[in-house]
């Protein structure tokens, strides 16, 4: 084949695979869920999605599947940015908004609950990927019916615990120390953890029930955290990541950019396509100058 040919052909071929890189999905990344106080999702993925104990996870696998649990480490919103409230009605704080996780919104007081008391609480999270951000956890104001969907509202404004997040993690957890105010009956704590790397956040709702001795609705079940085996045990079943760092192959200044980035992976991939196709004509240039006389 003369070379000024093989030069276009090769050119060709990185221009394919130039398009084929920018408009193959990443993976999506999952990176944790409150292990103390139980998160509701941990909670039911703890009790088997195939074989939940509980009616209320029976009841979500019901309407959702065993996916939302399998996923267990996932609920997020990619682009929040710490537009939490912009863009999470009432009602759907425990899901994201997302309708993957819809059955974690129901107002029921059936919920697996962690038995806590007012003063110091070790919070826990199991993170499969550990980001820089700010973790902020809340509970409900005295006197909210848990009976009733939660509503920003609901939240008492004072944190009862904020958390600067790093990239490691004691053996895949976060531990820190927060100071629960004087509760009675049931209550939902509720966390927010914002990356500083990147627009993404994650969410979720626990379960927490104050005063002793629960009695009534409040008696369903105490929470348990899944095991490090039973963790394992589902890894292959998620539809998420479960290790690294998902997302962090876009570079740190995404979230200062990330109002101005193209919505479609086209545009990226066209880009790269032109920047090829400016070297292949280069190329065909300089392999004529070395062979005037290919065809």
């Amino acid at each position: 084949m003369p070379s000024c040919r093989r030069t276009t052909a090769v050119a060709a071929s990185a221009l394919s695979a130039a398009a084929l890189v920018g408009l193959t999905p990443t993976a999506a990344g999952a990176h944790g869920a409150v292990f103390n106080p139980v998160s509701r999702v941990a909670a039911c993925y703890a009790e088997g999605p195939e074989t939940p104990k509980s009616q209320v996870c029976k009841d979500l696998v019901a309407d959702s599947g065993t996916q939302p649990l399998y996923d267990w480490n996932e609920v997020n919103i990619a682009n929040a940015d710490g537009r939490h409230q912009a863009l999470i009605p009432d009602g759907k704080l425990c899901s994201a908004n997302r309708e993957k996780y819809r059955a974690l919104d129901w107002a029921r007081t059936d919920w697996p609950a962690t038995a806590v008391a007012a003063g110091s609480f070790d919070f826990k999270v199991r993170v499969t990927a550990p980001h820089s951000g700010t973790m902020t956890v809340y509970i409900t104001k005295a006197g909210f019916d848990p009976t009733q969907p939660l509503k920003w509202s609901d939240l008492d404004p004072t944190p009862v615990a904020v958390y600067g997040t790093t990239r490691t993690a004691t053996d895949g957890y976060y531990n820190f120390t927060g100071n629960l105010p004087a509760r009675t009956g049931r209550h939902i704590v509720y966390k927010v953890w914002q990356r500083s790397d990147s627009p993404e956040a994650f969410y979720s709702c626990s379960d927490v029930t104050f005063g002793g001795a629960a009695t009534g609705t409040q008696a369903q079940k105490q929470a348990q955290a899944p095991t490090e085996a039973k963790i394992a045990a589902g890894a292959s079943l998620s539809t998420v990541s479960h290790a690294g760092h998902g997302g962090d192959e876009q570079p740190p200044a995404l979230s200062a950019e990330t109002a101005e980035s193209p919505s479609s992976p086209l545009p990226t991939a066209l880009a790269g396509a032109g920047a090829l196709a400016a070297f292949a004509g280069g190329s065909l240039l300089l392999g004529r100058r070395r062979n005037p006389s290919a065809s």
